[in-house]
């Protein structure tokens, strides 16, 4: 498996990581075992990111995470550099869906490390930033979790440019999470210039457009079971029959390649900088084992232009977000 120091404050880990939001049910049913069956090969193919969130299934995901951990040895379990999130409150009936404050982050902390069974976990981020908290309090949290043994570092997900400068000022950011894929290329307009400059990570989530950069793209009927997907842009009609259209010509490319589609978006997603960890999300060790190929392709020039004429800039139809889904991402452009 191919390793990156993505930031001044990584270690090598793998160019790849999991999202575990499909540990959760989020994208289609899974269970604990497929979970684990998935964590298991990840250990074989030396996969040792590990991304989650207190809010994926309302903790369902960390708990599946943590009792995998606990079938493995003390040496297996530092195996993998564990990621979770918290400022999303998923809580039915919660006042607002950002959440920022200091005692509500804590809690919330330490229900993760709970759920997941460890004292420690490698990256700590704010999921969604918190208008009602300034940054700079925010990272004075997050310094107190680290100065606890809580968390090694710390990270934000869908912040600007601007606010990563903010609290770079005051610590090292290891890491933003953003939705960076051939279809959302939004991250390029600043977010990979600034994380890059800072020594930042730019974890890549969402990094084979949910599902429109594979072999199988989601049908409609598909869509149709997914609420997130169901109100989304580029998953409705006519969008959504549009897009699989306008990647036919990719996955003929990834064929010709010999790699599946979904291996071929990570392998371009790896071109656009030594700083970049995609996460796809998988509840097929199967897919997973394809997507593992497309890391280890080393992309030519040639190839690189084949993909921009496949896939040029702004072919996606429709929005990344509904107007629902864009509550707390940050705008900078």
């Amino acid at each position: 498996m191919l390793r990156r120091k993505p930031g001044e404050t990584w270690s090598e880990i793998s160019a790849i990581g999991i999202g575990a939001m499909s540990f959760s049910d989020f994208y289609g049913p899974t269970d604990t075992q497929e979970s684990h069956k998935i964590l298991k090969a990840a250990m074989e193919l030396g996969i040792d990111h590990i991304d989650s969130a207190n809010v994926y299934g309302m903790g369902l995901s960390e708990k599946r995470i943590g009792s995998f951990l606990k079938l493995l040895s003390k040496q297996d379990k530092d195996f993998f550099k564990i990621a979770t999130k918290g400022g999303i409150d998923g809580t039915p009936g919660a006042p607002k869906r950002c959440n920022n404050d200091p005692e509500y982050l804590t809690t919330e902390l330490d229900n993760s490390l709970k759920r997941l069974g460890v004292d420690n976990i490698d990256l700590y981020y704010i999921h969604r930033r918190d208008p009602e908290w300034p940054i700079e309090v925010v990272v004075e949290t997050l310094i107190k979790f680290k100065a606890a043994g809580k968390i090694n570092q710390f990270g934000f997900s869908e912040i600007s440019p601007t606010s990563l400068q903010k609290a770079a000022n005051l610590h090292p950011v290891g890491a933003v999470q953003s939705e960076y894929s051939l279809g959302t290329r939004y991250p390029e307009l600043g977010l990979i210039q600034k994380t890059a400059k800072l020594k930042t990570a730019l974890v890549a989530f969402s990094p084979v457009g949910r599902s429109l950069l594979t072999d199988n793209p989601h049908s409609e009927q598909k869509v149709k079971s997914l609420s997130f997907l169901e109100d989304n842009p580029r998953f409705q009609e006519p969008n959504l029959s549009a897009n699989i259209k306008a990647t036919e010509g990719f996955r003929n490319l990834a064929r010709d390649l010999g790699v599946s589609a979904a291996g071929l978006a990570l392998a371009w997603l790896l071109e656009q900088g030594p700083h970049i960890i995609p996460i796809p999300g998988t509840r097929s060790v199967d897919r997973l084992k394809e997507m593992v190929k497309g890391v280890n392709l080393k992309l030519s020039p040639s190839d690189l232009i084949a993909i921009s004429d496949c896939l040029p800039l702004g072919w996606a139809h429709g929005d990344r977000y509904s107007l629902k889904q864009w509550d707390g991402p940050e705008k900078y452009c």
